[in-house]
């Protein structure tokens, strides 16, 4: 289907995703399988669909595996042995995220499998399935890639577990990992692997990590971070490690990292460059259906959020410590042109079913669209600095004139009614643009009534364990943002994200919060949880109990006691955490907030002694 084309795509239109569907193309064996912890929806949104069609423009033939019966073992020879390799992913998220929430229970819901049914993919699906692979295949080369390999690529704190787990590369006994946005890793892979070259000759390319049992076997310039069994036995040793895996975790200056893992090591190479605004223009363009496979009759929810919708960037310079994005996309921004957006979004407008609304036009964060500042292309990313926090850096080049004209251009084209931007904007960044245009015209045209924004907390040492921007910036934007509105004659509201319990929030903290949204009047509606997923430096802090970049202790709240009673205090006003919001309160000695009082924020229970 090309772009403005309008017919329901069919399954010819996709690549190949059952055996009778390569049957019918006359293909005897796929060149790559790829396999795959999500069902396969065609979109750029989807990093299977992305290397599967990437693949497929460079002429390979491939067939794609989504969400197999792991338990079945004949379902990974169902295609035939590929010719090059099979390329697993766990899918867009870390597949125990995907399982259970952050107090560990399971979910019933799975947005990226058919009708949202639970339980189609296993826990740890990466490993799951290359291990399935090399019992079926054991000379066959594997090659994992995805979030949940590229956040598990070293020694790491897995939070189910409640231990330390080596690399993934080595538990699923595969091959090669390539880590971030693999296009670049992928293509030379392929072609090194097509040339009839062994999988060991792929060692050299950028963006990927491989295990060696001989030692030295590894970049001259290497850094040497302390082994498996180091971090396991030295939380010190263990911050060690993963601040010198995030420094290192750019295209420019970054350096090869080396890990010892049970006698063996593991070598993560330099990261891949940063593509090009055509190189990223092209994979964007590829012959996506921008729809899932038709054997899903239920459809999949994960396509709702995204079908029309543009992604302009990639990368992200926020620097959030709770964020895996500065170590899977990494800081450095990359993105797309105008005219290719344009190409895409009037492709959208085609779509049957479009109602006049382009959804968002984002990315990691929406209003980043060119290098925080002019030193990165020859500098790379400062090493140990964040651009914007605590304060922000002098040397930040906050524009979004670029951006704003591409707004402009879309809301422009025919058949669109409204442009909206629904990724999360950094407020901070916007504070820092010496024009008003931007808000102005996010105010006018692009916000659907509410506008997400993530101040995270109000204490600022907490904002700065969490890498977020004082709580002064947030409060300066939302006074600018109030401005704007009554200037424009409208009625728009904020939706404040907020974390409970993050690594440097103590109960006086969450207290401090509660009575600060109270004032603010605000009445949260969603509070998430911290949830310590792989490769973040706050799972560090969680695991170690020490902030990796001063070496110093930091509180970490452990019990889901604990826990419930931050995440209670922050939703004060339900009768349901009534009980979670008291024993807080009383535990933290504070029943002075227990009252009728203007300041309190309970009234007392029938009953109740104020204890003194």
């Amino acid at each position: 289907m090309e772009y403005g084309d309008n017919t329901q795509p069919s399954a010819a239109d996709f690549l190949v995703a059952t055996p009778e569907e390569m049957a019918r193309r006359g293909w005897q064996q796929p060149d790559f399988l790829l396999i795959t912890g999500d069902a396969y929806v065609d979109h750029a949104s989807f990093g299977a669909a992305v290397i599967g069609r990437l693949l497929e423009s460079m002429g390979y033939l491939v067939a794609v595996l989504a969400q197999p019966d792991w338990r079945n073992a004949k379902v990974f020879t169902a295609f035939g042995r590929p010719r090059y390799a099979a390329l697993v992913t766990g899918g867009n998220i870390d597949s125990m995220v995907a399982h259970y929430t952050a107090a560990r229970k399971k979910r019933t819901y799975d947005y990226y499998s058919p009708g949202g049914r639970f339980g189609l993919r296993p826990d740890r699906a990466t490993t799951v399935y290359s291990r399935a692979v090399r019992a079926a295949y054991p000379d066959l080369p594997i090659v994992l890639g995805g979030l949940e390999a590229s956040l598990r690529r070293f020694a790491h704190y897995d939070y189910w577990a409640d231990k330390v787990l080596p690399s993934l590369l080595q538990d699923a006994q595969a091959d090669l990992l390539v880590f971030g946005m693999g296009e670049s890793a992928m293509r030379a892979i392929a072609r090194t692997l097509a040339d009839g070259k062994p999988v060991a000759a792929c060692r050299k390319i950028r963006g990927l990590c491989y295990l060696t049992d001989k030692e030295h076997d590894w970049p001259d310039e290497a850094l040497v971070c302390p082994t498996l069994q180091q971090v396991r036995a030295d939380k010190r040793a263990y911050a060690r490690a993963a601040l010198a895996q995030h420094d290192e975790q750019d295209a420019v200056r970054g350096l090869p990292l080396v890990q010892q893992q049970d006698g063996r090591w593991l070598v993560q190479n330099k990261p891949a460059p940063l593509p090009t605004m055509a190189e990223l223009d092209a994979v964007a363009e590829l012959p996506y259906q921008r729809a899932p496979h038709p054997m899903y009759v239920d459809g999949v929810p994960g396509i709702e959020e995204v079908r029309f919708s543009l992604i302009h960037n990639r990368g992200c310079f926020g620097g959030c410590h709770f964020c895996s994005l500065a170590f899977h996309q990494g800081r450095a921004i990359a993105v797309r042109s105008h005219e290719s957006l344009l190409r895409e979004a009037a492709a959208i407008t085609a779509l049957p079913d479009f109602k006049g609304y382009i959804h968002d036009v984002g990315g990691p964060t929406a209003n980043f669209r060119h290098a925080s500042c002019r030193q990165q292309a020859d500098k790379g990313l400062c090493k140990g600095k964040n651009c914007l926090t605590p304060v922000p850096c002098k040397h930040v080049d906050a524009d979004h004139s670029d951006y704003l004209n591409l707004l402009r251009k879309l809301r422009a084209l025919p058949k669109v009614k409204k442009v909206f931007v629904r990724s999360g904007i950094r407020f901070d960044y916007v504070m820092l643009d010496k024009s008003d245009a931007f808000l102005n015209e996010l105010v006018s045209h692009h916000i659907s009534g509410q506008l997400k924004v993530a101040p995270e907390h109000c204490v600022n040492h907490v904002l700065d364990h969490m890498g977020k921007p004082r709580v002064e910036r947030y409060l300066a934007f939302m006074e600018q943002y109030k401005r704007v509105n009554a200037r424009q004659g409208k009625q728009q509201f904020v939706v404040p994200y907020l974390i409970s319990s993050h690594p440097g929030s103590r109960l006086d903290d969450a207290i401090e919060l509660a009575l600060t949204l109270k004032r603010w009047g605000r009445q949260p509606e969603q509070v998430q949880d911290f949830y310590p997923t792989p490769g973040t430096l706050s799972t560090c802090m969680y695991y170690t109990g020490i902030e990796p970049r001063s070496g110093k202790p930091i509180y970490v709240a452990r019990t889901d006691k604990e826990k419930a009673m931050q995440r209670a205090l922050l939703q004060w006003q339900r009768p349901e955490k009534r009980k979670w919001v008291e024993m807080a309160l009383r535990e933290a000695g504070r029943g002075d907030l227990i009252g009728f009082g203007k300041g309190c924020l309970l009234a007392p229970s029938k009953g109740y002694v104020k204890k003194r």
